[in-house]
């Protein structure tokens, strides 16, 4: 799908993490970056997830998302039992490369509960309701 992002990341100055052409993917203390999960059609926030250079790896040479486990301490493919994958159709990187937005197709329900997105409520008046009504 993509090239792999490289095993080991130079010391480079901010301005070529964020105004170079090179994924040099900031990954924070524990190895992690932020992925946000969008829907490719209707640009609906689907999950938001960690992943390490493992997971990074496995979704570009997959095409199919990867995540880290935090609870597991593991890879982890979405969809990986239940069969609700996401096809990953492109990847945006955020200025400093330590977030990025995986534009995805899903194959069902993205979150563990069975709801479309994880982000099926919103607070109103103090209280979580149905983000659907």
């Amino acid at each position: 799908m993509w090239s792999r992002c490289n095993k080991e990341f130079p010391q480079v100055a901010d301005d070529e993490r964020e105004q170079g052409r090179t994924f040099l993917p900031k990954f924070d203390a524990n190895g992690l970056l932020t992925a946000v999960v969008v829907d490719h059609e209707t640009k609906d926030v689907l999950m938001v997830a960690f992943m390490d250079r493992e997971a990074l790896n496995a979704t570009l040479r997959t095409g199919e998302a990867h995540f880290h486990s935090r609870s597991r301490g593991r890879l982890w493919k979405k969809g990986e039992t239940s069969g609700n994958v996401l096809r990953v159709k492109e990847i945006g990187v955020d200025c400093d490369q330590d977030a990025i937005v995986l534009r995805a197709v899903p194959a069902g329900p993205s979150c563990h509960t069975g709801a479309r997105s994880c982000f099926y409520r919103r607070i109103e008046s103090g209280e979580l309701v149905s983000a659907e009504s």
